[in-house]
């Protein structure tokens, strides 16, 4: 995935992040936040069952 690609994504599970500041960070940087999200959201949706 692109950085772009990757910033889309965490605005789409985390919408109060903004693009202009996730742009500070490196793709790898970005790519275990990412990583850490999906985490939460599994976890989010197991906990809802």
């Amino acid at each position: 995935m692109s950085k772009r690609e990757i910033i889309d994504c965490i605005c789409e599970i985390n919408r109060g992040a903004k693009p202009e500041f996730l742009a500070n960070f490196t793709e790898d940087e970005l790519n275990t936040y990412l990583e850490h999200l999906m985490e939460l959201d599994v976890e989010a949706l197991v906990a809802s069952c």
